[in-house]
């Protein structure tokens, strides 16, 4: 089995910085895109971005120029730089992975992580 797991996540005044780290564990042979979505309140879940092993990066447009994605693909994690926060960033964000496990490759997600923006 396979397993997303978030950390980073808190309370940052706005205009501040938190980095978001996402490592998969378990029976891995290969990971073909991971990435973060989030979820505010009353919301559904949305992109934030994705990367794909080859290093294709994918943002929403809302976050392009303030959040960065970036993956060590030896350590099977994915990290969100996230600047220039703002009080709408606040959500819940998710981790994503398409995973080879045994067989084809499957959907796996974290747990989540709150990120709240506020002063």
């Amino acid at each position: 089995q396979v397993q997303l797991v978030e950390s980073g996540g808190g309370l940052v005044q706005p205009g501040g910085s938190l980095r978001l780290s996402c490592a998969a564990s378990g029976t891995i042979f290969s990971i073909v895109v991971m990435g973060w979505y989030r979820q505010a309140p009353g919301k559904q879940r949305e992109l934030v971005a994705t990367v794909t092993s080859g290093g294709e990066r994918n943002y929403s447009d809302s976050m392009k120029g303030r959040f960065t994605i970036s993956r060590d693909n030896a350590k099977n994690t994915v990290y969100l730089q996230m600047n220039s926060l703002k009080p709408e960033d606040t959500a819940v964000y998710y981790c994503y992975g398409r995973i080879y496990g045994f067989g084809q490759p499957r959907d796996y997600w974290g747990q989540g992580t709150q990120v709240t923006v506020s002063s």
